[in-house]
């Protein structure tokens, strides 16, 4: 082969990688091209989720700060029932004693009315019987009026709690 020959294929081989080389640049730069708008739309995305996250973290913020307000309107709620329950206990308690204190006037006061009966003989078997004064218009006395007033009691115990 000649010389010329030798240069004829180096220039078609030199000139074939050239065009396969320019065909590769154009298919890099349409990649580059896509990366570059894809870049666009992320730097977009990426601006939206540093906002929505701002946006977020105040709204934390805002709950914090309402948590504690009704954290400490809870407790002073809490604080104030507590005395108030106390308070229902202890006059439960006098309401107690006062009734106490009126069944046994009234007991006394039934006593002091009534003529000294003899006492009754126990027959065999013993039976139950509920005698009544025919004054007394209440069957069972004092022990009824200290039942309904520890009744009431514990209903008014049950109503404050």
């Amino acid at each position: 082969m000649t010389s010329f020959t030798v240069s004829m294929v180096v220039e078609l081989l030199v000139a074939g990688l050239l065009a396969a080389t320019i065909a590769y640049c154009i298919t890099l730069n349409r990649r580059l091209q896509r990366l570059r708008s894809d870049e666009q739309s992320l730097k977009a995305t990426i601006a939206e989720l540093i906002t929505a996250t701002e946006i977020a973290e105040r709204a934390i913020q805002g709950l914090k700060v309402t948590v504690r307000e009704c954290d400490g309107t809870l407790g002073e709620r809490l604080r104030t029932a507590e005395r108030f329950l106390v308070d229902i206990e202890r006059e439960v308690k006098a309401g107690e004693v006062v009734v106490e204190r009126i069944s046994r006037i009234t007991e006394a006061a039934r006593d002091a009315g009534r003529p000294r009966r003899p006492p009754i003989p126990a027959v065999e078997p013993i039976i139950p019987v509920i005698v009544r004064d025919p004054g007394d218009n209440h069957p069972a006395g004092a022990a009824s009026t200290l039942a309904a007033a520890k009744a009431f009691a514990a209903r008014a115990q049950t109503r404050a709690a």
